[in-house]
């Protein structure tokens, strides 16, 4: 697991955002639970303190495609 970084249950089960601090603050969401891939549900660079809520939903979209197999 990365050295830096949270899980996101709101995302899904298994989601988690990387914290990258090099030239501003940068996050990356991705999940490692499903046996096909390591999938990164979104990446972005960070400008208040809380995640958005439409990155959240963006990754949680995401996350149902590779659900649902889509």
């Amino acid at each position: 697991m990365p050295s830096d970084f949270k899980p996101l249950l709101e995302v899904g089960s298994g989601a988690y955002e990387i914290r990258v601090h090099v030239a501003g603050e940068w996050r990356v969401i991705f999940v490692a639970r499903f046996a096909t891939a390591v999938y990164v549900l979104h990446a972005f660079q960070k400008k208040t303190r809380k995640t958005g809520k439409p990155d959240i939903e963006l990754a949680r979209r995401r996350y149902k495609q590779i659900e649902s197999g889509s």
